[in-house]
């Protein structure tokens, strides 16, 4: 992951106005995160409940996109579109994002289910269960967490597609 800081990650952003820019709010700890965990950053606003970000590297550049909780969760357990993790220790919620450019301006969203706190990075490196005697666990907690990289990353496409 990359290494940001307050400048870089509010100008990486594609799908946000210039207010909602200004009125973003790092995450509290921000400046000890531990990069090399991270497969991307993500955080709730604390000053604005239903506020969400996350910045995700797509190739060698850093990609922020501005999202927008659902008042409601999901009416059952619902499993993250992200990490896929099927034993879950915590809540799975669905947020929205404005595409970026004319079709965000026009309404234009896209939608995902992604863990309430975003712990994907920590749940892929969770060992997964041996399936089967010979089974790699190592190389399977390696293929998932490239596959969450890869969905993040196609989330963060999509959302910038039309700009």
């Amino acid at each position: 992951m990359f290494s940001l800081n307050d400048t870089t990650i509010r100008d990486c952003f594609v799908n946000a106005s210039r207010k909602e820019l200004s009125d973003l709010t790092l995450s509290a700890g921000f400046t000890e995160i531990d990069w090399a965990k991270l497969d991307y950053l993500g955080w709730n606003d604390p000053k604005r409940p239903r506020r969400a970000y996350v910045v995700v590297p797509v190739g060698d550049v850093a990609v922020g996109v501005l999202l927008r909780r659902a008042e409601t969760k999901p009416a059952s357990r619902a499993q993250c579109s992200w990490c896929q993790d099927v034993r879950l220790p915590n809540d799975v919620v669905f947020f929205s994002a404005r595409r970026a450019g004319a079709a965000g301006r026009n309404g234009d969203t896209v939608g995902t289910l992604v863990c309430a706190e975003f712990e994907c990075s920590r749940n892929v490196r969770t060992p997964p269960a041996m399936a089967y005697i010979g089974f790699d666990v190592a190389a399977a907690r390696l293929e998932r967490i490239a596959s969450l990289q890869t969905r993040a990353a196609t989330f963060v496409d999509d959302i910038r597609a039309t700009a």
